[in-house]
Order: structure tokens, then sequence, then C-alpha cells
């Protein structure tokens, strides 16, 4: 079970790695080029970075203190994702990229200022 002193520090990397407000992560999820990027496991017409992006809009709509220990999980997934594919960043322009369209489905646009 994550404490108290795990859940905030949960929180303070979930809240730097998402620099997508949940309205702006919403329209992102209903774009093409959204839905073009991803893994699909078990014949599933959703990727995996589609489907956690609906969770991380979930939970930047939900209060703080009603998350429960699956969305500290999700939120933990999140960090480690983003983490992992910055350091993955191609070489040249990336603004129509398939990195960028990725990340922006876990919440995080690379091209954004202070990102």
């Amino acid at each position: 079970m994550v404490d108290d002193v795990g859940r905030q520090r949960t929180w303070k990397e979930f809240s730097a790695a998402v620099n997508m407000t949940a309205s702006e992560l919403t329209e992102w999820l209903m774009s093409d080029e959204s839905k073009s990027v991803g893994q699909k496991s078990g014949g599933a017409t959703e990727s995996t970075g589609h489907a956690s992006g609906r969770h991380i809009v979930t939970i930047l709509q939900t209060k703080k203190a009603d998350l429960s220990l699956g969305d500290y999980d999700h939120m933990q997934e999140v960090v480690g994702y983003v983490k992992r594919h910055l350091a993955q960043r191609p070489s040249g322009e990336v603004d129509d990229s398939a990195w960028r369209f990725s990340l922006m489905n876990w919440g995080h646009d690379p091209v954004r200022k202070n990102s």
C-alpha cells in the first residue's frame, strides 16, 4: 500500500509529467492523430496510450482526496512512460511525429514551452 509520502511524491511527479489540461487532452484524444499511434494488444481497437489518456483525464478531473490506489498506480506508470520516451527524442522536427503524438496520448506535449 502506498503511504501519504508516496502519494505526495507520485502526485508531484505526475503533475510535472502531465503538461496538458483535462480539456486539452480530451480534445486531443478525439483527433485522428491521437488514434493513429500506439500499440494495441490482444485485438483491442484502442491503443494502450489512448486508453491511458482517458484515465489521465479522469484523474485530472478528480479531487486529489478522492483518487484511488489504482489512480496512483496509473500516475506512476504515466511518469515512467513520459520519462522513458522523452529520453528517446528523435532528431529533427518533431511537431508532426508519432513520438510527439504518443507522448500527447499520455498527457505530455513535448513541444509546449516549459515542458
